[in-house]
């Protein structure tokens, strides 16, 4: 028994040291760029090595990153964005996901094949085809162009629909006898019951649009719609990105705080909808 717990306690040690390390090696980059943003210009490009502590932070780089460049609309239209797209597409998704999961109609299954066959199809044809039919639509530099493409998405669907599916036959039976509408039912019962899955859902779909870079940056060319992922960018190919390291890494830092705020927010709902939508009865 001694020998048994010896090896336990050996084991459990192994795994947290296991673990620090882990955290250690993920953590470090967060940790750099918060320290380079609170460090002056001056004393960053006099350091030959790396100094992990300053003794003299400032916030003047967060001041640089917002006055020097438009930050602040960069910041508004992914916002904009994010809202509106995550927004239309759990409207086309939630209906989509309730027909295929309740609903009996000709050809479901064959419809339904379809859709997941459609996640074959590689991202750069699915960009080229969106980007000549926007462009032709005339939307180049518009929300509408921005957002239309990312308003469905086929894994969601499923993901919902599979959840959706998990939900007893007999509450919908039941709902029906009372003379309850399918639309009444979808958001009376379905939804709440399903709700882990869908605020996961919008997380990742917040956090997809808010790390959104290719679309974005071939669609858009004038910086009154640049999101701060471009944004980013084009600080960073200016003259003030690469002159003013701190100030960057500011820039950098308060677009990152949100997602990691909201990651902190709802974690255990991320990984409930997700263990949720990997089961089903």
């Amino acid at each position: 028994m001694n020998v048994e717990k010896k090896n336990s306690r050996i084991g459990r040690v192994l795994i947290y040291l296991f673990l620090v390390i882990w955290a250690i090696l993920v953590l470090f980059p967060f940790y750099w760029m918060l320290l380079t943003s609170v460090k002056t210009q001056a004393a960053f490009n006099s350091e030959t090595v790396p100094q992990f502590w300053t003794p003299h932070p400032t916030v003047e780089n967060y001041l640089s990153a917002f006055t020097t460049v438009p930050l602040g609309r960069y910041f508004l239209n992914t916002v904009i964005f994010t809202v509106a797209t995550t927004g239309l597409m759990m409207l086309v998704i939630v209906p989509a996901a309730f027909a295929f999961a309740r609903l009996e109609f000709k050809g479901k299954n064959a419809v339904f094949a379809l859709f997941l066959s459609l996640m074959m199809i590689p991202t750069e044809l699915v960009i080229i085809t969106n980007y000549v039919t926007i462009v032709s639509w005339n939307m180049r530099n518009t929300f509408a162009g921005l957002i239309l493409p990312s308003v469905t998405s086929i894994f969601y669907i499923y993901l919902l629909k599979e959840n959706f599916e998990a939900i007893p036959d007999e509450l919908y039976k039941a709902a029906k006898v009372d003379g309850t509408s399918d639309l009444k039912y979808l958001l009376k019962v379905m939804i709440p019951i399903a709700q882990p899955t869908i605020v996961t859902i919008i997380i990742l779909k917040v956090i997809e649009c808010w790390n959104s870079y290719v679309w974005p940056r071939l669609i858009t060319y004038d910086q009154n719609y640049f999101l701060v992922s471009n944004g980013i960018q084009q600080i960073r190919e200016s003259g003030f990105g690469r002159e003013n390291t701190p100030a960057m890494m500011a820039a950098v830092v308060v677009i990152s705080v949100p997602l990691i705020v909201l990651f902190l927010i709802f974690r255990k709902k991320i990984m409930a909808g997700v263990s949720r939508g990997g089961t089903k009865g």
